[in-house]
């Protein structure tokens, strides 16, 4: 029996000799795990990796390894096919080849999304590009400025944060932009489309789907659907009326309703969306507002609509009805500084912000609470440069940013407390020639 043994173990090396076994071809039948570590993913997210057709979901911080084993001499090429929300997170080490051993050492970071913001410059027919830091003030980027049509007078970036859209009121226009990975604006493959006599306004509905352009000349918002790559389609009808000299239009983010002033003739339009997304007149079409109206903002909660009245230094206060009509609060004003321009609500609902013109002279921000029944209480003011015209907030509602006209610069704020507003550091940064409107993207 030992003899035999034996001889089955010679005949076994034997063969294996033949075969040409060694220890590269033992080690060939083994398998090892992908993974590393993941950092930064705040409470709450998730992330998905892929390896290949491996997909593995992570919702915790730490250690991670795919399911699928890679075979030795294999490869990996591990990368995120879905980034948590509010969150951008990169990958290091991710991809590698002639694998040997488990791999441990993929570094996956994540981090608070990168912030940019765009100022339409009316003098010279540009947007001034920056990245907002991480205290909240803006930097030049390092391409400063992109083209627009002649005159742009608004700008806005679409829910997604990959388009950006600047209305020209001088060439009757819309200029379109894809958001490059650094922030960086790059026309479409159509740069513009058509728009109705003097744009001056442009705001999007909140899914993303439908833009709406203010154009003051012929009375009228034009109507457009977005595409799969940004570019804008006229709807059907193109064009909806308005009153008498619209100069902008809010759009219910909680509701199917929408809302544009009418400098001239002192009035609100009200509209109902069809499932189009086009604009239909409600009824009553119009109701009055205080004098010569020039913006308008919807509470966060869709309760509440406020309208910045110029020339009667008020602002006008509504609450918005179960049928989308807008009946004047018990109060239906409140007073502001001279002259308000822009009007903003804070992301959260509970503050509004009035940018004061004072006829060219240096602004100020009237700074206001949301009462439980929609009215607004004066909290404060604070300065702005000369001849301030629009204000916007980032999407976390931490700093505010004023366009100061005749300055060619931006004023920078934190929103403190009580969301009263404090100067940043820096409290300016320089824009273009007549800086006309900003916008954020999150």
């Amino acid at each position: 029996m030992k003899r035999r043994l034996g001889d089955l173990s010679a005949l076994v090396l034997a063969v294996c000799w033949l075969a040409a076994c060694n220890g590269d071809e033992l080690a060939g039948a083994a398998a090892f795990t992908i993974g590393g570590t993941l950092s930064g993913l705040a409470s709450g997210q998730q992330i998905v990796l892929a390896n290949g057709s491996d997909s593995l979901t992570l919702s915790a911080n730490g250690t991670f390894a795919f399911s699928m084993t890679v075979a030795n001499g294999g490869s990996y090429a591990v990368s995120i096919t879905t980034q948590p929300t509010g969150q951008t997170c990169s990958v290091a080490n991710g991809a590698g080849s002639n694998v040997t051993a488990a791999v441990t050492t993929i570094e996956v970071q994540c981090g608070a999304t990168s912030h940019y913001a765009y100022v339409v410059n009316n003098g010279d027919n540009t947007v001034t590009q920056y990245t907002i830091g991480a205290t909240g003030e803006l930097a030049v980027m390092s391409t400063p400025t992109v083209a627009t049509g002649s005159s742009p007078q608004s700008v806005t970036v679409d829910p997604t944060n990959r388009y950006v859209y600047v209305a020209n009121f001088a060439a009757n226009s819309v200029s379109q932009y894809a958001i490059g990975a650094d922030g960086s604006l790059t026309p479409l493959s159509v740069a513009t489309v058509a728009t109705g006599t003097g744009p001056v306004a442009i705001s999007i509905e909140s899914t993303g789907s439908d833009v709406y352009v203010v154009n003051t000349t012929d009375n009228s918002v034009s109507q457009y659907t977005i595409g799969a790559d940004g570019a804008l389609t006229p709807n059907t009808p193109a064009m909806v009326a308005t009153g008498t000299k619209p100069t902008a239009l809010a759009i219910d983010p909680a509701g199917p309703y929408a809302y544009a002033i009418n400098y001239s003739d002192n009035t609100v339009s009200q509209y109902g969306f069809g499932t189009d997304g086009t604009l239909t007149a409600l009824t009553p079409q119009t109701l009055a507002s205080g004098t010569a109206p020039t913006s308008i903002a919807v509470a966060a909660s869709g309760l509440y609509v406020y309208v910045a009245d110029s020339k009667a230094n008020t602002v006008s206060q509504y609450t918005i009805g179960t049928d989308g009509l807008l009946a004047a609060q018990s109060a239906p004003t409140v007073a502001t500084g001279t002259t308000p321009i822009a009007i903003a609500v804070d992301p959260s609902g509970t503050n509004v912000y009035v940018v004061n013109n004072n006829l060219g002279g240096a602004g100020t921000i009237s700074e206001y609470s949301i009462g439980a029944n929609g009215a607004l209480t004066l909290n404060g003011t604070v300065a702005t440069g000369n001849s301030p015209s629009w204000i916007a907030l980032d999407s976390t509602g931490g700093y505010a940013y004023v366009t100061n006209t005749t300055d060619g610069t931006v004023s920078q704020f934190a929103v403190g407390a009580g969301g009263l507003l404090t100067p940043l550091g820096v409290a300016t940064v320089a824009a273009g020639t007549r800086p006309a409107a900003i916008a954020i993207a999150n």
